[in-house]
């Protein structure tokens, strides 16, 4: 487990296009954390290191938001609106998990079908307003030994 301080929305997508450097197709990341809390801004990082920070939008009303380019295909979902994992499963996100770079935020609510490797990063808020501590865990092989 490693944890991050993040003392601004800027210092998190900062260290959100680092950590997006090290991903690649079918990796799979689960974002937890309260609403507000920084998820979204991450996400903002990732797809700017792809090159993909002109498409960004936010996928609460769409369940999933698609980005594609000719390095990657990344997949964002916002499961909040979801009852359960069966709901989930309904609409075939299963499906995605290997097409591409895979976030989920709200991705608690499907771990129990999540693949055997993954990361969850959990956003508590810090001290001030703007202030975050990621909490990034490892699941599965495919990370060991790697530092974000």
């Amino acid at each position: 487990m490693q944890e991050i301080m993040c003392e601004n929305e800027l210092n998190t997508k900062l260290f959100a296009k680092n950590f997006a450097s090290k991903l690649s197709k079918g990796d799979v990341i689960v974002l937890t954390g309260d609403l507000g809390a920084g998820k979204t801004k991450f996400v903002e990082g990732v797809l700017e290191y792809f090159g993909l920070q002109e498409e960004i939008s936010s996928p609460t009303f769409t369940i999933v938001n698609e980005y594609h380019n000719e390095k990657i295909d990344i997949y964002h979902f916002d499961l909040y609106r979801l009852k359960d994992v069966y709901e989930f499963e309904n609409i075939g996100g299963e499906e995605y998990f290997n097409r591409g770079l895979c976030i989920f935020e709200w991705g608690e609510l499907i771990e129990d079908i999540l693949p055997n490797d993954y990361i969850k990063i959990t956003f508590d808020k810090g001290n001030t307003d703007d202030e975050r501590k990621l909490i990034i865990e490892t699941f599965g092989t495919k990370y060991e030994g790697i530092t974000f």
